[in-house]
């Protein structure tokens, strides 16, 4: 396997990987917003917008949840910084460690939410989604790090908008459509999933994500060995 991955080209190997975990947000986004208090913990521009329309009273909508997550997903960010600080570029072992973090955290929270969803009380939602913001946080610098063109894992807009603008009714210099493409369609493949496997347990989409997580530490770890 290790002599299969070496023959990829590492910026190639990184865009799919990148890719993946792009999917892996759409799901646990997906089951942050349907399944816990209506908090995104990947996407915290949606969560901008959801504290201010709830600081209104409009709908109901919370007002601590959003606040634990941008705290916890810039705290996240913070750490996956500063480890990185003094790294060399490219995938390194601070980058597996990094990413195998965040899908061990996501496996551990699956696990609880497979073992206690029912019922449970407000505090453990909001608390469940500031970790799960922070180990975002953690990807998002790592994969800033990386620094994948178009891919953020996280959100898209800027990838919608580099997509549209470089379209043939914009500048026409389209050269990058596919992988802008790829992402916008695998986050929304993921959100799709994660409202899905909602029907069979609050836990089931995270603990998606936390597989899909831990490959990609797996297979960029292998491929950086190589």
């Amino acid at each position: 396997m290790i002599r299969r991955l070496a023959v990829i080209p590492a910026a190639r190997l990184h865009l799919a990987l990148m890719l993946a975990l792009t999917f892996s947000t759409g799901v646990i986004d997906a089951v942050g917003y349907l399944g816990l208090d209506r908090v995104f913990t990947g996407n915290m521009t949606g969560n901008v917008v959801i504290l201010g329309m709830a600081l209104t009273g409009a709908d109901d909508l919370p007002v601590l949840g959003p606040v634990l997550a941008l705290a916890g997903f810039m705290a996240g960010a913070a750490a996956g910084g500063r480890v990185l600080r003094t790294a060399r570029p490219g995938w390194t072992g601070r980058t597996t460690l990094l990413f195998a973090a965040v899908g061990a955290v996501m496996a551990a929270v699956g696990v609880l939410l497979l073992a206690f969803s029912s019922g449970l009380a407000h505090p453990a939602v909001v608390s469940t989604t500031t970790v799960l913001a922070a180990a975002m946080g953690v990807q998002a610098a790592t994969a800033r790090f990386l620094a994948v063109k178009d891919v953020t894992t996280v959100v898209v807009t800027s990838t919608i908008t580099g997509l549209a603008a470089d379209s043939v009714l914009g500048t026409r210099q389209g050269g990058d459509s596919a992988r802008r493409a790829a992402a916008i369609v695998l986050i929304l493949v993921g959100a799709l999933v994660g409202a899905a496997v909602l029907e069979l347990s609050l836990g089931a989409g995270v603990a998606v994500s936390a597989v899909v997580t831990l490959l990609v530490a797996l297979v960029g770890h292998l491929h950086a060995r190589a």
